[in-house]
């Protein structure tokens, strides 16, 4: 057996796999994450080994003491990935991307990938056929969006994400919901669109927190799942070992 964990800028979320089978799932604050992980790893005596994403606050060491007798494999540029790094600035390229990667091209083989992560920020990922990864794009996420609004106006409420109930708001309220959401909207589909232009043999995989929320307003098709940056994890030790 084994615990994913993935640590991302405001939370941690961890999940227990049975070779594929994906056991339990959590999501773990800051605030009582140790205590949380080590009862984890009791209510499942027999997980051997722990894989590790950060691109948060916590480091390799902070899981160390964790259990004794399990192995922690921490996810780095040193380990061996499933495919071709073309970025420009390769030591830049977020760990997080760089599993959503490797598992796409482990999940979906000899398919343009696209991965596109709706948490704090959104990113894309392209991976093309032939395993090489080319790059991708930033945004900010929803959350982040709704916050700019409030903190860089004067007057603009803070509200929470919402499906907006028309394109024309006819409120102020109505008027952010719609343009933060359609916004997002109109932008995954814009840039899955020009992907596609140039692009066949193509899987779109949306993951991430607001995954689901944003499933249903998108006119492409995608695969989304919520829990893809952790089946990745799984996948990517699994990969190392066999390797």
């Amino acid at each position: 057996m084994l615990l994913a964990i993935d640590v991302g800028n405001t939370q941690i979320k961890s999940a227990v796999f049975e070779h594929n089978t994906l056991l339990q799932k959590e999501i773990i604050s800051y605030s009582d994450w140790k205590n949380i992980l080590k009862n984890i790893l009791k209510n499942f005596p027999k997980i051997e080994n722990i894989v590790v994403s950060s691109v948060g606050k916590l480091d390799k060491t902070d899981f160390l003491e964790l259990k004794d007798g399990v192995n922690v494999f921490f996810v780095s540029r040193e380990i061996v990935f499933p495919f071709k790094n073309k970025y420009e600035t390769p030591n830049t390229l977020g760990i997080d991307r760089m599993v959503l990667s490797a598992g796409a091209v482990l999940q979906f083989p000899k398919q343009n990938r696209l991965i596109i992560d709706a948490g704090t920020c959104i990113t894309y990922d392209f991976v093309d056929e032939n395993d090489n990864y080319l790059g991708g794009a930033i945004s900010p996420g929803i959350r982040l969006r709704y916050e700019s609004l409030h903190n860089y106006t004067a007057k603009l409420p803070l509200l929470v994400k919402d499906n907006p109930e028309q394109s024309v708001g006819n409120s102020t309220t109505q008027s952010i919901h719609s343009g933060v959401i359609n916004g997002i909207s109109f932008e995954i589909d814009g840039f899955i669109n020009s992907i596609l232009e140039k692009n066949d043999n193509f899987i779109i995989i949306l993951t991430g927190g607001d995954s689901e929320f944003l499933a249903k307003r998108l006119k492409n098709t995608i695969f989304a799942n919520s829990n893809f940056l952790l089946e990745s994890l799984n996948q990517i030790f699994q990969y190392n070992q066999n390797d």
